[in-house]
């Protein structure tokens, strides 16, 4: 299976080791290109959406702040790709207002 990961660089370690698990399995990876590689935005935003076009399968790192990486979903999405979330970033300023909402929430 030809399979795409996606992410922010924030997590370029944990892909990286994902890709070595997958090559194991005998998957063909494609990883993501990153804007601190290429600072050219539209270079990387193309690149990501052509590994996108060519996975059977997208797998996604996200640390829900990342706006590229919602737009590769978004991609993946619209070219209607199955995806696996491998990493959610579960700490978000939602549960830091949340938290504080049950502390000192208004009547």
């Amino acid at each position: 299976m030809k399979i795409a990961i996606i992410g922010s660089t924030a997590y370029a370690k944990k892909m990286d080791a994902h890709r070595v698990l997958l090559k194991k399995a005998g998957h063909e990876v494609l990883i993501p290109f990153f804007d601190d590689d290429d600072p050219d935005i539209l270079a990387v935003c193309m690149g990501n959406r052509d590994n996108i076009k060519a996975a059977d399968r997208i797998d996604i790192f996200w640390d829900q702040r990342s706006i590229g990486t919602i737009l590769d979903f978004g991609m993946a999405f619209a070219l209607e790709k199955p995806i696996k979330l491998i990493y959610v970033e579960k700490k978000t300023i939602l549960e830091v207002m949340q938290r504080y909402e049950q502390e000192k929430g208004g009547a």
